[in-house]
């Protein structure tokens, strides 16, 4: 499954870097496939990974705020595997052919 999300504190300010970073951190840590861009990290693997580490990086993000908003969103495909960078080739191929 490749799980999208984003964790936005409130309450902080503006600057939510910081708290970002801390997410972001927990992702990387997690050896798992990932991707973050400028609205969601992506992660990939099986429930079971995923989802813990989605959890951690919102405690994480707790660390510099009392409240939270998260958002996630889930593609659960049964026998896809590197679906983080072969949806993007897919894509990318379709683009090449105009």
């Amino acid at each position: 499954m490749i799980a999208a999300f984003s964790v936005t504190p409130l309450g902080i300010g503006e600057d939510v870097g910081e708290a970002v970073a801390a997410a972001v951190r927990v992702v990387r840590a997690s050896g798992l496939p990932n991707r973050t861009d400028a609205m969601f990290t992506s992660i990939e693997g099986e429930w079971d990974e995923v989802m813990p580490v989605i959890r951690a990086a919102i405690e994480a993000v707790k660390a510099h705020s009392n409240r939270v908003s998260t958002v996630i969103k889930i593609d659960d495909r049964a026998g896809v595997t590197d679906g983080l960078t072969a949806k993007v080739a897919s894509v990318e191929r379709h683009l090449a052919n105009g």
